[in-house]
This record gives C-alpha cells, structure tokens and sequence, in this order.
C-alpha cells in the first residue's frame, strides 16, 4: 500500500464537453428599442421653453457607458414641432428621461412653474401647476 499504487490505479475521467448540451448560435437580429416622447406643448405655445435648446440639452447631457454627449448609434433625439423623440437601444431608463427634463427646467428656472407628468407608458408631459384661486373676501 505504497503511495506509488494508489496513484497509479485508474481514475475515471469524464469528458464534460460531451456530456454538455450544445451551445446555441447567436441570432444577429435588431436590438431592442424604445421610443419615449416628452411632450412640451403648454409651456411652447406660451413661448416659455425653447423645443431645440431643450434637445441640444438632452444631446448633450445624456451619458452612454459613462460619458456625456457620445450617444453614437444607441441613442437618437430628435423634435418635431412641440415634441422631443427620443430612441434608444435598451437598457435605456425612462426615469433617467425623466430625471434630464427636471433638471433642463431647474437650469432654467422653470421647475417652480412646470412638472414633468407620464402620460402613458412611454411619455411624459409638461404641465403647469395648478394653483387654486381663492379670494379671501371678509
């Protein structure tokens, strides 16, 4: 019972790549997008906020893999009329288009006036607050 014997006795070996399942091919498709709209029409038609600064903002503070301003391919915005588009490749945040807008109107001292509300799924609006008039007549 040297250690010369136990080394030497067979050990069975098993090939786990046969055992494996087969990996399966990546499919080279599309990735996934979504689509968000911010709809500014109420402070615009009051001529309080301008559609192309606020999409000039979003270009540029919209950070992709750490960095301000390199949207590249992952990231489209575009306005139309009293409307911001935004497509990006997911994961992108709706929250986070949420969190840039708020920030545009504090930059702009408008945050007092505006709120950003979601409409439906993938949008948001701006509307003013509304203020209760009440006359305190004695």
């Amino acid at each position: 019972r040297s250690r010369r014997q136990v080394s030497e006795s067979p050990s069975k070996q098993t090939d786990w790549s046969k055992e494996m399942a087969p990996a399966k091919p990546v499919k080279a498709g599309k990735k996934k997008q979504a689509k968000f709209v911010v709809d500014c029409y109420a402070p615009v038609e009051d001529s309080v906020l301008d559609v192309s600064g606020f999409e000039k903002f979003l270009k540029d503070s919209i950070k992709i893999d750490g960095k301000c301003g390199n949207l590249g391919d992952s990231v489209t915005v575009t306005s139309e009329k009293t409307k911001i588009v935004l497509v990006a490749d997911l994961p992108f945040s709706k929250r986070y288009l949420k969190y840039l807008t708020k920030k545009y109107l504090k930059k702009h001292q408008l945050r007092d006036y505006l709120r950003v509300v979601a409409t439906n799924k993938a949008s948001y609006e701006m509307r003013y607050y509304s203020y209760n008039q009440e006359d305190n007549e004695e």
